[in-house]
């Protein structure tokens, strides 16, 4: 598979999702080196905090694929899934999480996150899941910057 084009396309709908008043956040699932879903945050447009770029990739992929069943898919974001987000990849059975930037780095940068790493959440909770960190993790944390850089932003 071609991680760094899956990863490319999290950051453009990250991308498109910032041009949009969103949190600099994006993902893409794969399946046998098809794009199923991508998608960018969506708090704010949606009023539902429950909107993060992986649980709508997530909804996407679910519907497009008629099941609840994601094995053997691969989620691509650009940040560490929070504990819901991990979650969610957990119980569709998500095979493999490929992340950037840290959970750590959006705390720092202002967002509400509860610092729980991917990695102790499947240690903790016994998950199947690989993970794959800091993938294109300076493209990701740009995504940050240039989210930070916004006069007229907001964070959760």
């Amino acid at each position: 598979m071609n991680n760094k084009r899956f990863m490319r396309r999290a950051i453009t709908k990250a991308k498109e999702g910032i041009r949009r008043g969103q949190t600099p956040f994006g993902a893409c699932i794969v399946k046998n080196g098809l794009v199923i879903a991508s998608a960018h945050n969506g708090v704010w447009a949606d009023t539902d905090i429950l909107a993060h770029a992986e649980m709508r990739a997530i909804r996407l992929a679910c519907k497009k694929l008629r099941s609840v069943d994601l094995s053997g898919c691969v989620i691509y974001s650009t940040c560490e899934p929070c504990p819901m987000c991990f979650s969610a990849c957990h119980w569709a059975k998500i095979s493999k999480i490929v992340y950037g930037a840290r959970i750590a780095d959006a705390k720092e940068l202002g967002f509400s996150e509860l610092v729980i790493s991917n990695a102790d959440m499947k240690r903790l909770g016994g998950s199947r899941i690989k993970l794959k960190g800091g993938f294109l993790k300076a493209e990701c944390l740009e995504l940050f910057r240039a989210w930070d850089r916004l006069e007229d932003k907001r964070a959760y």
